[in-house]
């Protein structure tokens, strides 16, 4: 039986009349986090996680139909069984079990094996059918522990302030932004956020998640961030007037894709620090082992690399599920669509209050 099956819109269960993080408007949508490549707006309907249910609305609107269900509580869906499992990804993040006439299908959404205080810790789903991401799913991608990632930026951060320098690091608005926030030491200086982070900061609070305090940085309090703080903005903020009222600054971006010879020169970086949301590969392999599936499909990112080694192992039979994303690089143009809108918003607002 094919519970999943790649559509225009984007994976639909044919035997419940749904789609999973459809790419286009659908009647009924199951999503598994509220980043914009898998969150799309106008949708009729929404089924999230809990822990998501606010995070989606401010993605996709307030008004939005959501309904959200507790992690491992089933719902029946035209005779599916639906439940949503935590995927470690970012707040609210879920993976999705169906189960119909005995077959068990689990759609990881994104994910990364690897705990940290900013989301529910990634839960193994046995299933006879896996759709795993890829983001990551090369050998060469290998994780350091996080502890090591932060004491690196608290390092970097201590140090520009004994220069005279704030310290800019480049984050996604949301997931990264927080658990970047959530792990530096806040003892070193006073830290400040971009516009396009500071609304999901109460949605964090609210859900348990204690965070250092951080101001959302503005002209009126710029002179106070300057030569000290810590600020964390998008990557969207790069090269703009509002990052330059903060006077000299040492830039670093926290991304996987800092792994990537190269890629911090290219983007004009001092430093580039190497944390990732999603799985590397040995949580890949940890995470397909976990589930028991004989049948593992790969979709969004280094697909073809990864269903090859599968198939070579001979554990499982691997196949090639489609998308409409390659991997982290695109997925970060449609976050980067979103926090421009918010960029421009929050630049209007301070031109009006200049």
């Amino acid at each position: 039986m094919t519970l999943i099956q790649p559509t225009d819109r984007g994976l639909y269960c044919k035997a419940g009349d749904f789609y999973l993080d459809p790419w286009r408007p659908v009647e009924r949508a199951i999503v598994t986090h509220a980043h914009t490549d898998h969150a799309r707006w106008g949708c009729k309907s929404y089924l999230t996680s809990k822990e998501g249910h606010q995070v989606l609305a401010v993605r996709v609107s307030p008004d939005a139909n959501i309904e959200s269900i507790p992690y491992g509580e089933t719902r029946i869906i035209n005779g599916v069984k639906v439940s949503l499992h935590p995927a470690g990804h970012i707040l609210g993040s879920s993976q999705v079990r169906l189960e119909h006439e005995g077959e068990v299908w689990v759609f990881s959404g994104d994910y990364k094996t690897t705990p940290d205080k900013t989301c529910t810790p990634f839960e193994p789903v046995r299933c006879h059918t896996f759709i795993t991401e890829s983001t990551f799913g090369l050998p060469i991608y290998r994780w350091s522990p996080q502890e090591d990632i932060m004491s690196s930026i608290n390092n970097w951060w201590s140090g520009n302030r004994e220069k005279g320098r704030v310290s800019v690091v480049f984050a996604y608005s949301l997931g990264k932004a927080q658990r970047v926030l959530g792990g530096i030491d806040s003892s070193i200086g006073p830290i400040f956020v971009h516009g396009a982070v500071s609304p999901f900061l109460p949605l964090y609070k609210d859900a348990g998640i204690n965070l250092p305090l951080a101001e959302k940085a503005s002209l009126e309090n710029s002179k106070d961030a300057k030569g000290r703080a810590l600020i964390i903005a998008p990557p969207s903020a790069a090269g703009s007037p509002w990052l330059k009222k903060f006077g000299p600054a040492s830039l670093a971006f926290a991304s996987g894709w800092m792994a990537v010879r190269g890629a911090r020169r290219r983007n004009a970086l001092d430093r580039g620090f190497i944390l990732s949301d999603h799985a590397d590969w040995p949580g890949l392999m940890e995470a397909i082992e976990a589930t028991g599936a004989q049948r593992v499909g790969v979709t969004h990112g280094h697909i073809d690399p990864l269903v090859r080694f599968l198939n070579e192992q001979g554990r499982v039979e691997a196949f090639n599920v489609p998308t409409r994303y390659t991997g982290e690089t695109l997925a970060a143009e449609a976050e980067e669509g979103a926090e421009q809108a918010v960029d421009q918003s929050f630049e209007s607002d301070e031109q009006a209050g200049d």
